[in-house]
């Protein structure tokens, strides 16, 4: 089962971003399967409700959800900044304060100096000098003297004047800035409230749909699960040397030719083995090797000769058991088997209670075939004995799996119970922007069912090769159910009787629908684009080119619409796929 990531519908929410950071920025720059199909058509009513709703909510709040972090950051650097336009207005304060000192001081000088400077102007003639009896030397001296201080007592009057106009300006500025910053202050808080309001909201929003799309997609799931049993996909590599065709080297006998290729096979979570052998010949460690694909996890020794029940082999000591297990070649790496050998352990225990229950002995449980398999699986067995792996002090039920294609899933992605030792992960060496980079970097690209088209029909070579007007049809059937859900029941696949009774409409007959309905239909398909999660390993969106123009999907209705009518037993059996064309 793939997941979505739903977010919540808070329209308003974008405008509060732009006026925060406009407010803001301008304030401060001032300053500087069986039977499907029926119970499908109401799942898919509704599920297709709930998706729209997603992708209403999604389109409306993406910027608020993409910008969070961001914002976060500059709402941070705002705070700071309006910090030092804090200290900024602080120091001028004192500056103003201790100018109001200064100026009383300077007003005192001013009134002696105006005093003084009057009585000269009043007292001292330079024509009553001339009848005095001093020499003529000494009235040129005095004169001189009387001009250099009447000029110094001018300078004195003008200065302190200057002085407290401009202490009079600083007054009134530090006033507007303490009138700006506290009105930045206070839309800064309130929209940092709104923003974490608005977030918590989001979050409860999409817990509430995300439990409404899971619970309807497994059960969705259920549905299809017959026909992709048929594919009779090993689950691990217990059942033997794992077998995909290579379908790009079969030729239909038909051009244009489309295949569905799926990276990896079911189911995705725990071990991925094909990627412990990458790993191992990278020089990682079995303790490495299972830190990367489970969470949250200490190793532990349990006794080895714990008894626990067989089906069909009575009571066995742990580890004697766990020599007759076949579940990884016996020539891999050993730090691969010593891998194997702890996650077959844990598994063994937890899933017999410490014995107390029987575990079965085929895929469905872990694949042992009694004895000693011997050879280097022996000795990782006794290199790691009674080596088990433990979280929340139990020891785990150390799922594993063949193939992950890339990526590991949770268990609740795939419809399991919740399981916090689980773990999504990008399982590659370095960072992953394209396919290419995928088929290189994988540590499990070595498995022949890391990339690969699922089911084949007898003839054009029992390959998975699908024609243009095929595939149109598929596209058609969707584009069908999406218009009107009551039509599901007769969109099964064509090549097989319709498991509810009912008529299945062939492909002319769904296209006359879909034009009574006023959609133009496909007759034939020319190419297809991909989207997809590069982190999370899923497809998240495929687009359509033919003659009934440009379509888009998401992923997961694609895939579920195309396991629905696609002939014979050809799946996507996947979350992350790709479109090939010959």
């Amino acid at each position: 089962m793939t997941t979505f990531t739903p977010k919540f519908k808070r329209v308003h929410a974008i405008g509060a971003i732009v006026a925060l950071v406009l407010f803001i920025f301008c304030s401060l720059f001032i300053h500087s399967s069986g039977v499907y199909a029926d119970e499908l058509s109401d799942v898919e009513s509704k599920l297709a409700d709930l998706k729209r709703a997603f992708e209403q909510s999604k389109a409306a709040t993406t910027p608020l959800v993409s910008s969070y972090t961001k914002l976060q950051s500059q709402l941070a650097d705002i705070q700071k900044r309006i910090g030092v336009v804090e200290n900024e207005v602080e120091r001028k304060a004192k500056e103003v304060a201790e100018g109001d000192v200064v100026l009383g001081d300077q007003q005192n000088i001013l009134e002696q100096r105006v005093r003084v400077f009057y009585k000269r102007s009043y007292y001292f003639s330079p024509i009553s000098a001339l009848f005095s009896k001093r020499s003529l030397a000494d009235f040129a001296r005095e004169l001189a003297y009387q001009r250099q201080i009447t000029s110094e007592d001018k300078k004195t009057i003008a200065a302190v004047v200057l002085y407290i106009k401009d202490l009079e300006e600083k007054k009134k500025a530090l006033e507007g800035e303490r009138i700006r910053l506290a009105v930045v202050k206070q839309e800064t808080d309130k929209q940092s409230q709104f923003l974490q309001t608005e977030i918590a909201g989001a979050k409860a929003f999409q817990t509430k749909l995300a439990g409404e799309i899971a619970t309807l997609s497994q059960r969705q799931q259920q549905i299809l699960a017959q026909k992709l049993a048929s594919l009779n996909l090993p689950t691990s590599l217990g059942g033997g040397q794992l077998y995909c065709t290579d379908d790009k080297k079969l030729d239909p006998g038909f051009r244009p030719a489309f295949a569905f290729f799926t990276f990896g096979i079911p189911h995705r979570v725990g071990l991925n083995q094909y990627g412990a052998l990458g790993r191992a010949r990278a020089g990682q460690s079995y303790q490495d090797i299972l830190r990367a694909y489970f969470d949250s996890i200490s190793f532990e020794k349990r006794d080895a000769n714990t008894k626990i029940k067989v089906q069909g082999y009575g009571e066995r000591p742990l580890d004697e058991y766990l020599l007759g297990i076949y579940e990884m070649p016996g020539d891999w790496p050993m730090e691969a088997l010593k891998a194997q050998a702890v996650a077959a352990r844990s598994y063994a225990l937890a899933y017999t209670d410490n014995g107390a229950k029987e575990i079965c002995t085929t895929q469905a449980c872990q694949v042992y075939k009694g004895g000693n398999k011997g050879g280097n699986w022996e000795a990782a067995v006794k290199a790691t004995t009674g080596e088990v792996m433990v979280s929340g002090g139990q020891v785990i039920s150390a799922w594993y799996a063949s193939t992950a294609g890339g990526y590991t899933f949770l268990s609740t992605d795939v419809g399991w119970g919740n399981r916090s030792w689980t773990k999504r992960l990008r399982d590659t060496q370095g960072d992953v922007n394209s396919f290419s980079d995928l088929f290189q970097k994988a540590y499990d690209r070595d498995s022949p069912c890391f990339y690969a088209a699922q089911g084949y029909r007898s003839e054009y070579a029992k390959s998975a090769w699908l024609k243009a007007e095929e595939v149109a049809d598929i596209v058609n059937v969707l584009l069908l159910a999406k218009q009107d859900s009551g039509t599901q029941n007769h969109l099964s696949q064509v090549d097989r009787s319709n498991p509810d009774g009912v008529e299945t409409w062939n492909v002319e007959r769904v296209r006359g629908e879909l034009k009574n309905r006023g959609i133009s239909p496909y007759t034939s398909v020319s190419d297809f684009s991909i989207d997809w999660d590069k982190g999370l390993g899923k497809t998240t969106n495929i687009t359509v080119g033919g003659d009934g123009g440009n379509k888009s999907f998401s992923g997961d209705e694609f895939k579920n619409f195309f396991n629905l009518r696609a002939p014979a037993n050809i799946q996507i059996v996947g979350p992350l796929f790709n479109v090939e064309k010959k």
